[in-house]
Formats: structure tokens, sequence, C-alpha cells
């Protein structure tokens, strides 16, 4: 039995969203890769490299940022980066792996996130309850509007 609980383990530990929003890929694209956009919808201040061992680092707010490292960047397709946070054991710089795929659908975009190699599932809760909420201001953000305010943004770590 120990066996079916490691296996149920290892699927927790892995973050996996999709939206769709009315935008075009290109669209939603560029809200991952250019700063101003990014932080629309995600954090107070980005510093990002989009391309193939660029750096990243988004401070989502006072006590909070997360770096990263690009992976891989296909324009208007997909992104990877590693994910981690500054002055985090739990989760430092680095450690996992976010995936973004966007799709075309008709009237817009499906936007897939896959979050692997978190340390176990109170992380794989706690970072899908974060690409949750601002998957949903990208909702709001990709096709033009104003997501308002971010609760997080004037949160602590």
């Amino acid at each position: 039995m120990a066996g079916a609980r490691e296996a149920a383990a290892l699927v927790t530990d892995v973050v996996e969203l999709a939206i769709h929003i009315e935008a075009t890929p290109a669209t939603v694209f560029r809200y991952f890769v250019d700063p101003e956009r990014l932080v629309r919808w995600q954090g107070i201040e980005a510093d990002i490299e989009p391309e193939p061992g660029g750096r990243m680092r988004i401070r989502i707010n006072q006590g909070a940022v997360a770096l990263g490292e690009y992976l891989e960047v296909v324009p208007d397709e997909r992104l990877v980066f590693t994910w981690g946070w500054e002055g985090n054991d739990g989760v430092p710089p680095g450690s996992s792996t976010v995936e973004v795929t966007l799709t075309p659908e008709a009237g817009g975009t499906t936007v897939t996130l896959v979050h692997r190699d978190l340390p176990d599932a109170q992380a794989a809760t706690d970072h899908g309850a974060g690409w949750t909420h601002y998957l949903a201001r990208l909702q709001v953000a990709g096709p033009g509007g104003d997501p308002g305010p971010d609760a997080l943004a004037s949160g602590g770590s």
C-alpha cells in the first residue's frame, strides 16, 4: 500500500491548470514576456530576460520575490522556466519548473500551466492557489481588461 501512497504523492506535487482567454496566443504571450504587461496581472515589479538562459525576477509583493531562469521560449506557443523563492529553503530559486502552453482555440487561447518539481503536496497546494489567483487576473488582463488591485501584492511573503 505504501507504493500507492507514493504514487498519489507524486501526482499531488504537480500543479496543472488551464484557462481560456479571449485573446490571440500572440497577445497572451506578450503578457508573459513584456515586464509592463506582466505586472498588470502578476507582481509589482518584473525584471525578465525571456530567452533561453535569461533570468526572471518577479517581486510579487514587498515580502516575496520569485526567481528563475528561462529554459525554453517559443514565441506565441510555449514558455518553460525554473521557479523558486528568494530566501526560501522550501522552494529555493531554480528548484521547480513551470511550463506554459498557449493553444489557439475558437475565440481565443487556452493557457495550460504545469508547475512541476515542487517538494511536497503542501507546496503544490500553495502554488496552485497562487497560480489560480494569477491566471484569473490574466484572464481579465489578456483581452485588455483591468483586473483591479492585486490582493496578494499588498501581502507579506
